[in-house]
């Protein structure tokens, strides 16, 4: 069967890190309306400013794709493709509350021959048991019938230039085989035909779920391997580049693991295995070391300044969950911003990234979003590797430093190993 793009309209649900890159590259091929509920955000994009910086003014203000934040305008799509997040509540489940509204919203949208594909990271069964039927229920309609469902993880990686949407395999999947081709040629379009079709929906849910979860555990396998070697007196930086010498070795790096993704998706695995009545140790083995991670680069900074009775000052740099990003959410630096606290330590935070509001809606403190002048600190702590903290020359780095007194750098990332502190600093790494 044969398919114009063109004459078709895509409605894309959710404009966020995945969403938004995804319908401007799809517009490029056809009619495309992205919806979101955030006025402020589709405004945002409409005057050629995207907040999250992952498209420049000039290709949103010269994409043909329309923003809205009005879901008539949507109506009458071919094709709706849901992008909207999937995290976890306080107690690490899954939270389907996000999916489960634009789902219900939707189903007061859907025409007959309308297929609906899911790209929000879910736990096997979620598409068709859970938004199938809640579709079901709002349009009177019958699932893979009346319209189809399809599934297409996300594999969007905030920040890199490289492994755009447009430059990835994507996986899909379908309830038919007409949908799935059908899908088939609408993503190979836009990324020069690198598709995966998985077997079913299943599977390519599934497959999503893994891929996050895998990386995980290699971090924390890392992130132990850091604790065992740092009793030894050991870096593990100086110990990985040894070993990453050897052909087959899997250079991961030790460190803080949070976001949306690696830091949530295992959750979802987990969720899954268990209700087929297996428990899953291995998965949340590595989620407990990933998520303890801030309590112990926080005792390791109260090692060296040797727990001290004063209070003392902490300058911590980085605070978005990974670099080069302005993405705050599920960041794991907040947990070593509060141990420090506890330990009655003075901790203040810089990052050249992270908006200020939203850190202060979020976590309720200020950042500073310039390095300090006239403060001096005892402990000057790399958090994220943000390239300004990269380009940072030893003068730059010891004039943020107490030198009257025992000063530490603490570099979790490693990058600083090579620029020769002077002794009268300590400069310690994971």
């Amino acid at each position: 069967m044969t398919y114009i793009l063109k004459n078709m309209k895509i409605a894309v649900i959710g404009l966020g890190y995945v969403g938004m890159p995804l319908a401007v590259a799809l517009a490029k091929y056809g009619c495309v309306v992205g919806y979101d509920v955030n006025k402020t955000r589709v405004k945002g994009l409409k005057d050629g400013w995207d907040s999250n910086r992952e498209l420049r003014q000039n290709i949103l203000r010269t994409t043909s794709c329309q923003f809205t934040d009005d879901i008539a305008d949507i109506k009458d799509a071919d094709i709706y493709i849901v992008t909207v997040p999937t995290p976890i509540d306080e107690d690490n489940n899954p939270d389907l509350d996000i999916v489960e509204k634009a789902t219900k919203a939707l189903g007061a949208l859907i025409d007959k021959g309308n297929i609906i594909v899911y790209e929000s990271t879910v736990y096997p069964g979620v598409t068709e048991d859970i938004c199938g039927a809640i579709l079901e229920k709002e349009s009177g309609l019958k699932s893979g019938v009346d319209f189809v469902l399809g599934y297409s993880p996300e594999r969007i990686n905030p920040g890199d230039k490289e492994h755009s949407v447009e430059n990835i395999t994507k996986v899909v999947a379908a309830q038919t085989d007409d949908a799935a081709d059908l899908l088939v040629e609408i993503y190979g379009q836009m990324n020069g035909g690198k598709i995966f079709k998985a077997k079913n929906i299943k599977t390519a849910e599934a497959s999503k779920a893994i891929e996050n979860a895998q990386r995980d555990i290699n971090i924390a396998f890392i992130n132990e391997i850091t604790m065992i070697l740092n009793k030894m007196g050991l870096s593990s930086h100086d110990v990985i580049d040894a070993a990453s010498t050897k052909w087959n070795f899997l250079p991961f790096k030790p460190g803080l693991v949070g976001g949306h993704c690696i830091g949530v998706d295992p959750y979802y695995l987990a969720k899954s295995a268990i209700d087929v009545g297996h428990q899953p140790e291995v998965i949340l083995a590595g989620r407990k070391t990933n998520d303890n991670m801030g309590a112990y680069v926080a005792q390791r900074i109260d090692y060296f300044l040797e727990s001290s009775s004063k209070k003392r000052n902490i300058l911590i740099l980085g605070f978005t969950f990974k670099e080069n990003i302005n993405d705050i959410r599920n960041t794991k630096v907040i947990d070593v911003i509060n141990k420090l606290k506890s330990y009655g330590y003075n901790v203040d935070v810089h990052d050249p990234q992270a908006v200020p509001e939203d850190v202060v809606s979020e976590y309720g403190f200020n950042i500073l979003t310039s390095l300090p002048q006239d403060k001096k600190y005892d402990c000057v702590t790399l958090a994220v590797n943000h390239e300004i903290y990269m380009e940072m020359s030893v003068e730059n780095i010891s004039s943020l430093l107490n030198t009257s007194g025992k000063a530490v750098i603490y570099d979790i990332k490693g990058i600083w190993k090579e620029l020769g502190f002077p002794k009268t600093l300590s400069y310690e790494t994971m």
